[in-house]
């Protein structure tokens, strides 16, 4: 049994050295093609970089206008982001304006009620992203709650 267990393992090893020295050829640089590519690149200025990129910021504004709706100085992106990854800790709540009790009341309930309230509020803050005034300075420990 053990002859036979010892042959299993060599025949693994050899065939996994094979596989790997047949994958080193892609891995192999041509450099040839690498000085094609080269000898086709073009030049560029710093000042066509430096306007090529604020065109490209104005562009990106424009764009992202849509996406970020500022309410009361507040994004909307920066406040699900940190739903997102701190959600639990009530930092998007801290962002949003709320009174410190509240994202303090997130941290002593295990992250919002295990969690369960940043999802919901997660959620929330995705279906109204067009309006975000009615959760900036909000003091109910559920955002979402009507009166």
């Amino acid at each position: 049994m053990k002859k036979l267990l010892v042959f299993c393992l060599l025949t693994v090893a050899t065939l996994t050295t094979r596989a790997a020295d047949l994958s080193v050829d892609a891995y192999l640089v041509d450099d040839q093609q690498v000085e094609q590519l080269f000898a086709q690149s073009e030049d560029v200025s710093l000042a066509t970089v430096s306007t090529n990129l604020l065109q490209s910021q104005q562009l990106t504004a424009d764009l992202t206008g849509a996406a970020r709706v500022k309410a009361g100085g507040k994004e909307f992106v920066p406040a699900l982001l940190l739903n997102f990854f701190l959600g639990g800790l009530g930092i998007h709540r801290f962002y949003l304006g709320t009174e410190t009790l509240t994202w303090v009341g997130y941290i002593l309930t295990c992250g919002g009620i295990f969690g369960i309230v940043p999802l919901v509020d997660f959620v929330v803050l995705i279906v109204n992203h067009d309006n975000l005034s009615p959760y900036i300075d909000n003091p109910k420990f559920f955002m979402w709650a009507k009166n």
